[in-house]
C-alpha cells in the first residue's frame, strides 16, 4: 500500500500518528535474524520428508 504524501496531513495528524507510533505498546523488541538457524531448519524438514518419502518407497515397493 503506497504512503501519502505528508503534505496532506495537519501538524495535529502528524503529531496524533507520531505518538501512536512511539506508544510503548507498538515497541517489540525483536531478536536478530539469524539465517544460520533458518537454513539449518529448512535442511531438517527436507531431510526429515525426504527419509519419510524413502521409507514409504521402501515399504510399498515388495506390492508392486
Amino acid at each position: 500500500m503506497p504512503e501519502r504524501d505528508p503534505k496532506l496531513y495537519t501538524k495535529e495528524e502528524l503529531k496524533a500518528v507520531e505518538e501512536y507510533i512511539n506508544a510503548p505498546e507498538h515497541q517489540v523488541k525483536r531478536q536478530p535474524f539469524k539465517p544460520w538457524v533458518m537454513m539449518g531448519g529448512l535442511l531438517a524438514v527436507v531431510l526429515v520428508l525426504g527419509g519419510g518419502s524413502l521409507l514409504i518407497g521402501w515399504l510399498v515397493e515388495p506390492y508392486l
